[in-house]
C-alpha cells in the first residue's frame, strides 16, 4: 500500500449516537475510533484508520449492520447512517481535523487546545495540548467535558489529592489531573495502543513524574487495591460501570469523589441505583444530548 495513504472506515451519524457508534467500531475492528462533528450540519463522523485494508467480508458487514440496527432501536437521534470504506491521504486527513477542533476552556483553571492553536493560557491556567488522532478523547464530547469540569471543581490547591483514570483513552483526563496538581495520577486502558498514545501525549505535555499509564482489563482488576484515590474517573458504558463497581469502589478513599460518565440518560437510573446501594450519594449531575454523567461521594454514616 502507498505509504502516503490510509484506509478510512467511517460511519456518519448524529451527535447523540456518537459514542455508541464509536463503541461499535472499536468492538468490530479492535482499534480505537475517533470522531468529529460538523457544527452547521450537526452530522458526526466516526472513523477508524488502517495502514492496510481492513476486513470487509460478508460476516463483518453483517456485524456492522446488526450493530447499527441496535443503535437505531435505542432511538439515538436517528442512529447511524452512511457507511464508507475509502482511501485518504495522510496529509489531507491530518489537516482536515483542524477545521473541527477548537480550544476548550474549563473556567480559569484549565485550557485544552490542539497543537496548531495560538490560544494563550490565562495567568495561572494549566494547559493540555492534545491533537485529535487515532484515539478517542479530546474533550469535545460532553461526557469527557463533564469529567474535566469535575477535575477542576474538586481540586483543592495546596492539598494532596490523587487521581485514577479508568479507561484512559488518549490520556486527556489523567494529563489534565497531573497539570492541575493531582499526585499521584494513574491511568489505565485495556487497549495497548491507547496506552501508547496516552504515554506519547504525556511526554508531549511534559507531564510530571507523578503520572503513570499502564494496560489493565477492568474486569480483571483485583478487588483489593494497593492504594486508594481522592478522585476516580470512569468514562465507560453503563453495563461495565455497574458490573465493575465492586472493583472500582475499593479504590475510592473516604471523602473521595467518583466521576461516572459515558452513560445514556435512560440507563443512568440503573447506575445511580447501583451507586446508592453501595453507599454512595450523587453530588453533581448533568444531562447533555443523550448522555448523562454524575459525581458520587460516600454517604455519611
Amino acid at each position: 500500500m502507498n505509504g502516503d495513504a490510509l484506509w478510512k472506515f467511517a460511519i456518519t451519524t448524529s451527535p447523540e449516537a456518537e459514542e455508541a457508534v464509536m463503541e461499535l467500531l472499536e468492538s468490530a475492528f479492535s482499534r480505537t475510533a475517533c470522531s468529529y462533528t460538523d457544527i452547521p450540519t450537526r452530522r458526526t463522523t466516526v472513523a477508524s484508520y488502517f495502514d492496510s485494508k481492513p476486513d470487509w467480508s460478508a460476516a463483518k458487514r453483517a456485524e456492522i449492520a446488526a450493530g447499527i440496527g441496535r443503535i437505531r432501536r435505542c432511538g439515538l437521534g436517528g442512529g447511524a447512517g452512511k457507511v464508507s470504506l475509502t482511501r485518504v491521504r495522510r496529509e489531507n486527513w491530518a489537516e482536515s481535523w483542524k477545521r473541527h477542533f477548537k480550544p476548550l476552556e474549563i473556567g480559569p483553571a484549565l485550557l485544552i487546545k490542539p497543537g496548531w492553536s495560538r490560544r494563550r493560557a490565562r495567568k495561572g491556567q494549566a494547559v493540555v495540548v492534545l491533537d485529535p488522532g487515532l484515539s478517542f478523547g479530546t474533550g469535545q464530547h460532553p461526557t469527557t467535558a463533564f469529567c474535566l469540569e469535575q477535575l477542576v471543581a474538586k481540586r483543592s490547591p495546596g492539598k494532596t489529592q490523587s487521581c485514577l483514570d479508568i479507561g484512559t483513552g488518549s490520556g486527556i483526563l489523567a494529563i489534565a489531573a497531573d497539570k492541575l496538581g493531582y499526585a499521584p495520577v494513574h491511568g489505565f486502558d485495556n487497549d495497548p495502543e491507547a496506552v501508547g498514545i496516552a504515554r506519547a501525549n504525556a511526554r508531549r505535555n511534559r507531564a510530571s513524574g507523578n503520572l503513570h499509564f499502564f494496560q489493565q482489563d477492568l474486569t480483571r482488576l483485583p478487588c483489593r487495591p494497593l492504594r486508594k484515590y481522592s478522585l476516580v474517573c470512569a468514562n465507560l458504558i453503563s453495563n461495565l460501570l455497574v458490573e465493575s463497581l465492586k472493583r472500582i469502589l475499593p479504590r475510592l478513599e473516604p471523602g473521595g469523589t467518583l466521576v461516572m460518565a459515558g452513560i445514556l440518560k435512560e440507563e443512568f437510573p440503573r447506575v445511580r441505583k447501583a451507586c446508592q446501594a453501595a453507599g454512595l450519594r450523587m453530588v453533581a449531575s448533568r444531562t447533555e444530548k443523550e448522555w448523562r454523567s454524575g459525581s458520587f461521594r460516600w454517604q455519611r454514616r
